[in-house]
């Protein structure tokens, strides 16, 4: 099994940037595909985006094309979301996950625990 820890959200102002981490260990060489979610307080989590592990294609939301970016690092098993032009509604816990399968759509199967990320206006 895949183990996500997702880390670097924090408190930030309208118009900053951020970096998230997800480091994954145990069988990731199961993992086929990485991504990000997010869920704002009293709405459904949400997909982001993703990046696919052996070619590091990435595929991002149009809200937030052009102002966040996905990529990885195979040598430590990490990816990474970095984020700019904040803006308050991108507040939320901002949650990683693995794919060991894609079929019609990818299978999440495995999640991190959520990190924060507070953008204030």
């Amino acid at each position: 099994q895949v183990h996500l820890v997702e880390s670097g959200g924090g408190l930030v102002q309208a118009g900053g940037s951020l970096r998230l981490s997800c480091a994954a260990s145990g069988r990731t060489f199961s993992s086929l595909a990485m991504g990000w979610f997010r869920q704002a307080p009293g709405k459904e989590r949400e997909f982001v985006g993703r990046i696919i592990w052996s070619t590091g294609d990435t595929y991002s939301v149009p809200s937030v094309k052009g102002r966040f970016t996905i990529s990885r690092d195979n040598a430590v098993n990490t990816m990474f979301l970095q984020m700019h032009d904040l803006k308050p509604e991108d507040t939320g816990i901002y949650y990683c996950a693995s794919a060991s399968s894609l079929t019609s759509r990818w299978q999440w199967d495995t999640w991190g625990q959520g990190t924060q990320v507070t953008v204030s206006s």
